[in-house]
């Protein structure tokens, strides 16, 4: 049953693997499987735990830590330290996300308990289950809900929001939920010992007894095994649903029938796997109306979410601020960097008009820079007919009485810095014009909730 040991175990990937369960902590316990763990860690980069040891101070003496951690596991004298909390902010400014960070020796540890793990666990795992899984993904979801309402017949969304889901995740019910797959009680004293290792903040450590680390390479594998049990319930109920980590989203075909599975559902939630359920951002609506991921569910289309819009506007008005001494060119650099990222995730859209609006909001934006950098309305003037604008059109622009902001788009200042020329010359990246198979024409829009 147990794999043999390859001669480079940084190549293993967790994937088909004969491993006896009953012996999964003799496994933990070698060298080869840490040394896998670390490339896990390596790879997925991170800072230090409370201890400050980095990454690569800890590869530099890497034998000698595996070969300490190894000592440590098998003799049962190894502990844990407590996590470092990091304070995140929300988006939107809506409060903070409480984050952990472990030690990097913490963290081998925890990577290389998920990679004997998650083979296991994985063909048990819902096929509706989405976040965190090995070749799955958001857009998997995404395309999942958007076909479960193309299908017709379930146009209602019920939209569950768990509370702080990561920090009040039972201990004992997790522990008991891994007894029933995992028969090596080993492991099982292991993971407890890794849960209540504590936490450090403004230098005082309190413990933790309850909660699984956001920031832990285990913590992922450890919440589908926690909501494992709300997949089998929903499908025992025969419900069609989509879930991506705690973002869950179930279909049903009349609002009476949301109200009664929003109530049933919520129920089970909070008496049988003792969490919370936020009922003020719980929600039953069309799928037009609701978020998943970023995205809405436009019947049989899918477009950004009027949040995700949002949002992705004020992060431009973030990256453009007034009065300042950054250079165009490095603005722009700074803004195609965040805009690469945002539209590989949101070009799922059928809709590249929303792309285009982003684009040409940051165009805007730079405009409104260029015009309050000439300091005055006669060399706004000269600089817009030196630039091509006839001294008609940039008399009218400039001496019309309007405030900065509406300048930047008026038809002078339109011509004057043109999007050919934002694209051309100052290289601003567009993704609106890719023409990719599953898009709508790009003057078609869609008006969102």
């Amino acid at each position: 049953m147990l794999r043999s040991p390859r001669k480079d175990e940084s190549e293993v990937s967790g994937k088909d693997l004969l491993i006896d369960e009953r012996r999964l902590f003799e496994e933990l316990c070698t060298k080869h499987w840490l040394a896998a763990g670390f490339q896990r860690v390596k790879k997925n980069k991170g800072s230090p735990g409370v201890d400050g040891v980095t990454i690569d101070e800890f590869e530099r003496r890497l034998d000698e830590e595996l070969s300490r951690l190894k000592a440590e596991l098998e003799s049962w004298t190894y502990q844990p330290s407590p996590v470092r909390r990091v304070e995140i902010p929300k988006a939107g400014g809506k409060g903070i996300r409480l984050l952990g960070v472990p030690t990097v020796r913490d963290r081998v540890v925890h990577a290389t308990l998920k990679l004997l793990l998650e083979p296991i666990f994985e063909p048990l795992f819902s096929t509706n289950s989405y976040g965190f899984r090995p070749g799955r993904n958001q857009r998997q979801a995404v395309e999942a809900a958007r076909e479960i309402v193309a299908a017709g017949g379930k146009p209602y969304v019920v939209d569950i929001d768990l509370s702080k889901f990561f920090d009040r995740i039972g201990h004992d019910r997790l522990i008991a939920r891994l007894g029933r797959t995992i028969p090596d009680k080993r492991i099982l004293r292991l993971t407890g010992k890794i849960l209540r290792s504590g936490i450090m903040a403004h230098g005082l450590v309190s413990p933790s007894t309850e909660g699984a680390v956001q920031g832990s390479p285990l913590s992922p594998l450890l919440s589908n095994i926690v909501l494992d049990e709300l997949d089998k319930e929903l499908e025992r109920r025969s419900l069609a649903f989509c879930r991506f980590a705690d973002d869950c989203n179930i279909f049903v075909k009349t609002p009476k029938a949301a109200e009664r599975v929003m109530a049933n559902v919520s129920g089970y939630i909070e008496k049988r796997l003792k969490l919370v359920v936020n009922r003020d951002k719980s929600q039953v609506a069309r799928s037009d109306r609701v978020k998943f991921l970023g995205m809405s569910v436009m019947g049989k289309s899918l477009a950004i979410s009027r949040v995700a819009l949002n949002r992705a506007m004020e992060r431009v008005k973030e990256l453009t601020p007034r009065g300042t001494h950054q250079s165009m060119e490095a603005t722009i650099a700074e803004i195609n960097k965040w805009y690469v990222g945002w539209s590989n995730y949101f070009e799922m859209t059928n809709y590249p008009a929303q792309l285009k609006k982003i684009e040409a909001h940051i165009r805007r934006r730079l405009r409104s820079r260029l015009v309050d950098q000439q300091k005055s309305r006669r060399n706004l003037f000269r600089k817009l007919v030196k630039r091509g604008v006839p001294r008609r059109q940039a008399a009218k622009a400039v001496y019309s009485h309007k405030a900065r902001w509406a300048l930047s788009n008026t038809r002078a200042v339109n011509k004057a810095y043109s999007p050919g020329w934002f694209v051309g010359e100052m290289g601003q990246v567009i993704r609106s014009d890719q023409q990719l198979a599953h898009w709508f024409d790009v003057q078609q829009w869609i008006r969102l909730a």
